[in-house]
Formats: structure tokens, sequence, C-alpha cells
């Protein structure tokens, strides 16, 4: 019988942001697949893991971890709870990330030239420090074991600027609303720090990767899907499980000599 090399049997995965609604899919695809996966969130308590895991709660193949990533000895303790479970990490897919929350103020979904500072520390606090952070920690054990997989979540917004022509519902409606800066400039970061780790941790057997995804679905408004889906070739927003395969691509040999990569999944935005 052939090797499958798309196996991640019994590897290690330790998932930032994972009680969030793509950490989730992540987090269930590959323990479905044998994986052991550490669930990291800033936020890790009873009442939120029952409702985003149900009875997968118990499933001996997912661990809860709290860990903020934002601070090295956050992440250090809570590297340690899996270390001490299931050894060093085959894989770290750094999810978690920031954006502008709905609640958020007026002025932080306004004009560029009116963006407070202390948003911007905010997002880039935990979508490139974080990653940085996580990387660092996380990813230089793996470095100490000589084998390893990252995976540097990104997007769209990172790699091309987001069509504000899309919220103009918004202001014809009286809000005065713009895609916020920090995040695309966040996510931008990712792709050479993914190409610096490549390099620097390729005779360490590391493999970095960054994915770019593009939006999912999440009953978001009417008005909004249609001037969003009018941008997608395929004419619609992702599913939210839409990008498990990449992740197993990925962690699995079946990616062996892929490295440094940007892996753009996105229904076709960035073709036109």
């Amino acid at each position: 019988m052939p090797r499958d090399i798309f196996s991640v049997q019994d590897k290690v995965v330790v998932i930032t942001g994972a009680l969030g609604q793509l950490g989730r899919q992540f987090s269930l695809a590959l323990a479905d697949r044998g994986a052991r996966v550490a669930v990291l969130d800033v936020q890790v308590d009873e009442q939120r893991v029952a409702a985003r895991f149900g009875e997968r709660q118990t499933d001996e193949r997912l661990m809860f971890v709290p860990a903020d990533i934002t601070q090295r000895s956050s992440i250090e303790t809570g590297l340690k709870q899996v270390m001490d479970r299931w050894g060093v990490p085959h894989a770290l897919i750094n999810n978690a990330a920031l954006d502008s929350p709905p609640d958020a103020p007026a002025e932080e979904n306004g004009p560029f030239e009116m963006y407070p500072e202390a948003s911007w520390d905010r997002v880039m606090q935990v979508n490139a420090k974080g990653v940085f952070l996580c990387c660092q920690i996380i990813g230089g054990q793996m470095a100490n074991a000589g084998r390893g997989s990252i995976i540097n979540i990104s997007s769209i917004y990172g790699l091309v600027s987001p069509d504000q022509r899309i919220y103009e519902f918004r202001r014809k409606g009286g809000a005065t609303f713009f895609k916020p800066v920090a995040y695309s400039a966040s996510k931008s970061a990712l792709f050479n720090l993914t190409r610096y780790l490549a390099t620097y941790w390729a005779e360490k057997n590391i493999r970095v990767n960054t994915l770019t995804f593009a939006g999912v679905f999440n009953n978001q408004g009417e008005e909004f899907l249609k001037g969003y889906c009018a941008k997608v070739p395929l004419g619609r927003m992702a599913r939210e499980d839409e990008y498990n395969g990449a992740i197993i691509f990925l962690i699995s040999d079946a990616s062996s000599y892929m490295t440094g990569s940007n892996m753009v999944i996105d229904g076709g935005w960035t073709a036109w």
C-alpha cells in the first residue's frame, strides 16, 4: 500500500487564536486526521470552549491552552504545557489576529488621516509581534528538534489594498467608514517574516510558508455581500471549511519541498 503523503497522524500542532472561526476548523480537521492539537487562545474557559467545541472538548487529541501571544512569558508557559504532554510540536499555525471590532470607536473606521495610534499599536501587537514571538519561542524549539512546519496566516488585504468601494453603502447611509490600515499593514509584514525564517531555518529542516485567505462567510449583511462577492470570480465568500485542505497539505510530507512560499486561496480575488 503506498504511503499517505498527506498524513498528519500523531503530529503535534500548535494553533494560535484557535477558538475563533477558522482556528476551530483547523483544530477539528487536524484532530479528525490523527494529529494532536494544542488549541491556544488568549481566553480559554469552560464556557467558551464548550460553546466552540461542544462534545469535542473531551477529545484526547485536543488540549486547550491559555496564552497571550503578545507576552513572551505566556507563550513559554503555554508551550511548556504542550511539551510536557506531547513533546516538541511538529507544526505551528500563526492564526490569531485582530481587525477592527464592530464596536470600534468611530475614528478607528474613519479616514486614514484620523486613524488612532493606539489602534495601530493594538493590531500590530497581535498580528505582527505575536507572530514574531510565537515563531521565536515555539519555532525555536522546533528548530532545535530539527524538523517542523510553520504556517503564517495572511489575508488578501495584506497582498492588495482593500477596495474601499465595497463599503460605499455605509458611507451613503451616513456613516464614515473605511477599512482601516493596520490590518493590511500587519498582514503584509508576514510575507517577509515568512521568507526570512524560511531561509534562516532551512538547514534546520523547518519549512515556513504563508497562507493568504480571502473573506469567510459569517452571516455578513446583504449589502456587504453584494459588493464583496462581485469582486470574487467564484462569486461568493469562502466556507469556513475550505481552507482545511491547505493546512493539511502544508503540515504533511506532501509539501516537503515547499518553503518561503505564499499560497493564495481567495476564490480568484487577486486574479483580476
